[in-house]
């Protein structure tokens, strides 16, 4: 219902482009200073390198049970759940944090005090665009839902496993910007800068040339697809990946929520079959949990696919392919409404053990009690399910109806007939109570 009525009130009254132009304006100077600042930067690197290894030393030395280590809660709860959610409030906070960023940043400077020359790198393949981020959030989820099952872990994946995948990663990320350089790395190729990113776009504060400043509430998001360039021209200047990246948050996402509800039956059955066909137990449990996972992608994609195509045979448009790249900032919001309704329960009980017995015990030996917390444990009663659910629904409803804002601010701008525009907003609408209606029938399974 809010969907619709949003949709005939936005037919009605918004029968301008809103969101096509920069409203950026500079902002309290000072603080735009401090930020900028060499301590300041040092500052939050080292904190970020800091934590980075307390997780992987954690994951190697402290406890397999993954509820009593800090690396899991660190790395997927208050990293991979918090920097969305700073970057919607904050801005774009995590390159000032970025762990990595921190180690090859002051390589490349001391590179460039002894040979007086700035490192020499290979181009950045511009086909490539955010496909490598794209597939290595694919890649990180499924260590954490799918790697994990069938180990012997009881819940999720081991906190040994996500040291080395860690370890891993760190060497795979600097070999990267060694061989790309920092700056086209990390805007294309490095998942986590990417993807926080993108939802960061959604926001009000943003930094530019070392300036803070402030710009309408989700403006950002129709520049991201492009690099954050100006323009409508979105269909030309679109980075490869950026809507495959979009697609895979969301996707990722209906996995986890579906996996122990509608999926749960389906799951099941394939690992029947294939170990039936000679499998061992943990090869078959995760081929068939990558299947699914995979499968809930592909079945975002087709949704939104329908509603381009759609859109594609409203006249005086562009054409079906341009479409696919215009309208996939749209999204953004829906993925962050998803990311919000799905984890904010994990997300508000893991933060207690986060800053009371994890935060003493980070190993979780039962031996250390550094700030006299270890003995705490998490209060399951601070909010009751209705209160989750009631967030959930305000989540979810919220992230699609901006998203039908955004797709509607697009289609004023891309039609020059208002009624035409309209109409090719019909199937957009479709696509947006599709999407509410099996992320809440999702979350209602899980409930029960």
């Amino acid at each position: 219902m809010v969907l619709i009525v949003s949709f005939f009130a936005l037919s009605a009254g918004w029968r301008r482009a809103r969101y096509e132009g920069d409203s950026w304006r500079p902002v309290a100077p000072r603080l735009s200073a401090v930020l900028r600042s060499l301590p300041f930067r040092v500052l939050c690197g080292a904190i970020g390198l800091f934590l980075l290894g307390v997780a992987i030393y954690a994951g190697f030395e402290g406890t397999s049970a993954p509820d009593r280590n800090v690396a899991l809660t660190l790395l997927f709860v208050t990293a991979w759940l918090g920097f969305p959610l700073a970057g919607v409030l904050l801005g774009d906070v995590f390159p000032a944090f970025n762990p990595w960023n921190a180690i090859a940043a002051p390589v490349g400077a001391a590179w460039r005090r002894v040979t007086g020359a700035a490192p020499r790198h290979l181009a950045y393949p511009a086909r490539l665009g955010r496909w490598p981020a794209a597939v290595g959030l694919v890649a990180f989820v499924w260590l954490e839902l799918i790697y994990g099952q069938g180990s012997g872990v009881a819940v999720g994946v081991s906190p040994d496993a996500v040291a080395r995948a860690a370890s891993v990663y760190t060497v795979y990320t600097l070999a990267m910007t060694a061989l790309f350089g920092r700056e086209a790395w990390f805007r294309g190729g490095e998942i986590f800068t990417v993807y926080f990113g993108m939802f960061a776009s959604l926001g009000k504060l943003e930094m530019r040339e070392g300036r803070l400043g402030v710009r309408r509430f989700l403006e950002g998001s129709t520049r991201w697809v492009a690099g954050m360039g100006r323009g409508v021209d979105v269909a030309r200047a679109a980075i490869p990946g950026s809507i495959g990246l979009i697609i895979a948050s969301i996707g990722t996402t209906t996995f986890d929520g579906a996996q122990e509800g509608v999926f749960k039956d389906g799951v099941e059955q394939v690992i029947t079959w294939l170990t039936d066909a000679g499998l061992g137990a943990t090869a078959a449990v995760r081929i068939s949990g990558s299947l699914f996972m995979l499968l809930s992608i592909a079945l975002v994609a087709a949704v939104y696919f329908v509603g381009v195509r759609g859109m594609s045979g409203v006249p005086g448009g562009p054409g079906r392919t341009a479409l696919w790249r215009l309208f996939g900032h749209a999204l953004i919001p829906i993925a962050f409404a998803y990311l919000l309704a799905h984890y904010f329960s994990l997300f508000f009980f893991q933060e207690q053990a986060q800053f009371t017995f994890l935060l003493s015990d980070p190993l979780g030996t039962g031996h250390t009690d550094l700030f006299g917390t270890a003995g705490y444990g998490v209060n399951y009663e601070a909010i009751s399910s209705e209160f989750t659910w009631y967030v959930q629904v305000a989540a979810l409803v919220g992230g699609h109806v901006a998203g039908l804002v955004l797709a509607h601010d697009r289609a004023v701008a891309l039609w020059s007939d208002i009624r035409a525009a309209a109409r090719s907003q019909y199937w957009m609408l479709a696509v947006m109570v599709a999407f509410p209606c099996f992320g809440l029938f999702l979350l209602s399974v899980s409930n029960a």
